[in-house]
């Protein structure tokens, strides 16, 4: 089942995608020779002006033709939609005045760009949306009167540790924990830190609700100092649902979509330095299976998580459309760049092989 709400997801993605690069494109003025749903073949078409708006077979997301975006090889696809009245003649991309390549630079720039402002703006409905229907995030002093439901969660575990050696996992919520039969309920970090840093090596028992489930987990803590100080290897916080009244959500979702999206492209910056300089870690990247996986974990935890979820992978999306790589939106604006810069069109050819080449590389990547 979490494979076909996957399927759901990428899709509505990438469709929010196109229908930004359709949008930005018919206000320019530009020709939209097609917006389809899906991929070929075609099930349903229909023609509403120049545009063919249609359903298509493969449902993964959708496309938008533009008329102009490969000039070397694209005429119009067929007289009807390219032709003036009663002519057969095709107009090609260069000659055309409504031809994407023809128009001015900061034209093309804001069409290339729209489909990556649509996967923000839509990641911001998304968690705007979470935070009125009620969305698990951290207590601070800023959120702390709209947070209700608080509680301690697991945070992560250090490798090897006690704790992750026990079975102790990220997102395990700590209900109580007990030692040398000792039970505490009233659960805090402070607490937490200070039964495990005196427990002296007895066992310590922890109450956890896991999705839905509880489970016992005896950790023994391991002696870290001389002064006899012990600890089992986890960090955790309180966290809570909150819920926002239609104003605040819209706001406190601006901000976090700032947040997420800068921490996700400082990310990516990261990882490509490290990439160049050879010692990259990619332990924590995941292709579309470990993603289809995250998104059957966010589902089982309730509407707003899934939400939320959906909103970072719409982040992701723009953040990598952003690359200035080939095929990608940001490829393509550099191109755009360096032809402003030298005041001439670089060579169809070379545009299209180039990106050609970067598609190929990115399919054998995902794989």
């Amino acid at each position: 089942m979490y494979v076909v709400i996957f399927f759901i997801i990428l899709a509505v993605l990438v469709l929010v995608h196109e229908f930004g690069h359709f949008f930005a494109a018919k206000r320019s003025g530009v020709r939209v020779d097609e917006f389809g749903l899906g991929f070929p073949p075609r099930i349903w078409s229909k023609k509403v002006g120049e545009t063919v708006y249609s359903i298509n077979a493969i449902p993964f997301g959708g496309f938008v033709k533009i008329f102009g975006e490969t000039p070397d090889v694209e005429t119009a696809p067929d007289a009807t939609i390219s032709a003036a009245p009663n002519t057969t003649s095709h107009t090609t991309p260069e000659t055309d005045t409504r031809s994407l390549v023809n128009k001015p630079r900061w034209i093309q720039a804001i069409i290339l760009l729209a489909g990556i402002a649509m996967n923000i703006l839509f990641a911001w409905l998304l968690i705007s949306i979470a935070y009125m229907s009620g969305m698990t995030t951290g207590v601070s002093d800023q959120n702390s009167k709209y947070i209700h439901d608080s509680h301690v969660i697991v945070i992560d575990t250090l490798p090897n540790s006690p704790a992750a050696l026990a079975g102790l996992s990220r997102g395990d919520e700590i209900l109580s924990f007990s030692v040398r039969g000792a039970t505490t309920t009233d659960v805090t970090t402070a607490s937490v830190q200070e039964v495990t840093k005196k427990s002296a090596g007895s066992p310590v028992t922890f109450e956890v609700l896991r999705i839905a489930e509880t489970k016992y987990i005896s950790v023994i803590p391991q002696k870290t100092s001389a002064e006899g100080n012990y600890m089992v290897g986890i960090s955790m916080d309180v966290v809570g649902k909150v819920t926002l009244p239609f104003y605040l959500a819209f706001w406190e979702g601006a901000r976090l979509t700032t947040h997420l999206f800068t921490s996700i492209w400082g990310g990516l910056f990261t990882l490509i330095h490290d990439a160049v300089l050879g010692r990259a870690d990619v332990s924590q990247l995941s292709g579309p299976v470990g993603i289809a996986r995250l998104v059957g974990d966010a589902s089982k935890l309730g509407f707003a998580y899934l939400m939320s979820f959906t909103a970072f992978i719409s982040l992701n999306l723009a953040a990598l459309n952003l690359i200035p790589f080939p095929a990608l939106d940001g490829g393509r604006l550099l191109f755009v760049l360096i032809e402003a810069i030298r005041r001439k069109t670089i060579s169809p050819k070379v545009a299209n092989t180039i990106n050609a080449i970067g598609f190929g590389v990115l399919i054998l990547f995902m794989l």
